[in-house]
């Protein structure tokens, strides 16, 4: 029983009814679940079907921690197991494992709880369920993956960033300092301006007004579009090579040899 359950759970199949079965009915739940919190903030729906609404928060999280115990009392009928203790520790300590804990942590932390500030927090937290998505889409999973294989190439980027961020506060701190010291008063000030400008947002509420900041502003702008560029080159190539490795090889039809 305990390595069906195993089976439905973790090592779905694309022949498995009852998994796929159970992978819809989750989507559906988790959908529903991020519809309930966004509905729930309109305050006339909130005050009309607030009853309906805890309720339906209540069965749902009955469910999830259904669904953790299970994996959690499963996952030891996963190949190459450690033993029953150290195989649901590292099963615990997995990233989608503290996501399916988040699912609904933050409901039972709001239990006895009279602080409406700490409720309003807490409950926002069910949000977090969204990221269950990505244990049942596919999608989500090739995603994974690419952002594993490209993780070097995207820290590489994200540092280059930063490292344009602290240059272009600094740049704009100094020629723009003197002119309007209430809006470049420092380098931390500064930061405002580089990343409204670096990620081509440009709000308009701050801008240099000098020569050389103005300057040094169209250099900057330029520099950030090409920049911001990176990370999402990398993901796309990155995401072309894993479905072209996903796809079965294509043979000749006339010797059957794979085509390259």
């Amino acid at each position: 029983m305990r390595r069906r359950v195993w089976e439905i759970l973790e090592a779905a199949q694309p022949e498995g009814v009852a998994s796929r079965r159970f992978e819809l009915f989750m989507l559906a739940l988790i959908a529903l679940n991020v519809a309930a919190v966004i509905l729930e903030s309109v305050r006339s729906v909130g005050e009309r079907f607030g009853t309906a609404f805890a309720l339906f928060e209540a069965c749902s999280v009955l469910v999830f921690i259904a669904e953790y115990a299970a994996r959690l009392w499963s996952c030891v009928e996963a190949p190459h197991s450690r033993g029953a203790v150290r195989e649901r520790l590292h099963f615990a300590l997995r990233p989608m494992a503290l996501v399916d804990l988040m699912g609904f942590a933050p409901f039972l932390a709001t239990l006895g709880t009279a602080d409406m500030r700490v409720l309003r927090v807490l409950r926002l937290l069910r949000l977090v369920r969204l990221l269950k998505v990505g244990r049942y889409l596919a999608a989500f999973v090739l995603l994974r993956r690419v952002l594993q294989a490209k993780r070097e190439e995207l820290i590489m980027s994200i540092a280059l960033t930063f490292v344009l961020l602290i240059v272009a506060s600094s740049i704009m701190y100094f020629a723009e300092g003197e002119a309007q010291p209430d809006k470049f008063s420092s380098i931390p000030a500064s930061m405002w301006w580089a990343v409204a400008t670096l990620t081509t947002v440009g709000y308009g509420d701050v801008y240099p007004v000098t020569m050389l900041g103005r300057v040094a502003g169209g250099v900057l702008a330029l520099l950030g579009i090409g920049l911001f560029a990176l990370p999402t080159a990398i993901l796309g190539s990155g995401l072309v090579e894993a479905v072209q490795s996903a796809r079965p090889p294509q043979e000749c039809p006339h010797c059957g040899h794979p085509v390259r």
